[in-house]
């Protein structure tokens, strides 16, 4: 039985590029990345894993023209250098026990913890813990997409508790489990990576919320709803082509949660699709040029 292959790419950008180029990469595409040594005079180098199931070449294309067009925004901004990207298969490795040298207790927000299973951490008093393991999935919670939905949760389900939720592309599911303990009374979390799907449901049982929360890998149009909150941590374009079913699957007065989006422009082009469907904009947050919307559907 062949095994899986990871997309290797190796980055060499201006050093300036690194931070906002690493939150790409593990935000939008679940990369696993590392700095690797300059060998080029003015350049930083960065090593970014992605794990696909037999690529196509069209497939791995469609992947550097992504990262290739979003550092070109970057040299814009800065007045950078052209960046370089390259692409190369390799056979399967267990990167997660890379992955884990990185990965250790933080605060998402202030009061609720992720923390990796292997270090057994232990919550202060009132402190909130996930406790997690990315396996192969990757996606910690580290990016700034992710906390900023964190942070509408919390303020959505402190003011109107037992609502049921539907997060799209859960990863690892740190918003779904994020929701149940800020209040809210059952989350289904949808996946397309069946590998994601299974890091996800482990770490949901790892949490004891197994009763509250489940994940399916059915596409949207199957999934029954309505919800009275709806998260889908994503990219622009993809929430451009879910539009009409995200807001399909709201309850009159329910929240839309979208985040992924890099700048002003991406956000008000988001904003714009979703008022057509009849969702007035509630709140945005802004961090470290990334956003979230959140929406809310019209009585």
């Amino acid at each position: 039985m062949k095994g899986k292959t990871w997309l290797q790419l190796i980055l060499k950008v201006d050093p300036r590029l690194i931070e906002a180029a690493n939150d790409f990469l593990v935000g939008v595409l679940d990369a696993g990345v590392e700095a690797a040594a300059v060998d080029e005079p003015g350049y930083g180098v960065i090593n970014a894993y992605i794990r696909r199931s037999d690529p196509r070449q069209d497939e791995v294309a469609q992947v550097v023209d992504q990262v290739s067009s979003y550092l070109a925004d970057l040299e814009k901004i800065f007045a950078a250098a052209p960046s370089k990207v390259r692409a190369i298969l390799i056979e399967e490795q267990d990167w997660s026990r890379e992955w884990k040298r990185f990965f250790h207790p933080f605060a998402i927000v202030p009061g609720l913890v992720i923390a990796p299973s292997w270090e057994g951490y232990k919550g202060r008093e009132n402190e909130l813990v996930i406790t997690m393991d990315p396996g192969m999935a990757f996606g910690t919670g580290h990016h700034a997409t992710t906390s900023l939905c964190v942070e509408f949760l919390r303020e959505i389900l402190r003011e109107t508790q037992g609502k049921k939720m539907l997060d799209v592309g859960t990863g690892t599911g740190i918003l779904g489990m994020s929701a149940l303990l800020f209040g809210a009374a059952e989350v289904v979390a949808t996946e397309i990576d069946p590998e994601a799907a299974r890091v996800a449901r482990e770490n949901i049982l790892q949490n004891a919320m197994a009763a509250k929360m489940s994940v399916t890998t059915r596409p949207l149009a199957e999934i029954p709803g309505p919800f009275d909150l709806v998260v889908a941590n994503i990219v622009h374009d993809v929430l451009l082509d879910l539009a009409t079913d995200l807001s399909a699957l709201l309850a009159p007065g329910g929240f839309l949660l979208l985040s992924g989006l890099l700048g002003e422009k991406q956000m008000q082009s988001v904003q714009k699709r979703f008022s057509v469907q009849g969702l007035d904009a509630f709140g945005q947050k802004m961090r470290d040029n990334w956003g979230a919307l959140c929406l809310q559907l019209s009585l």
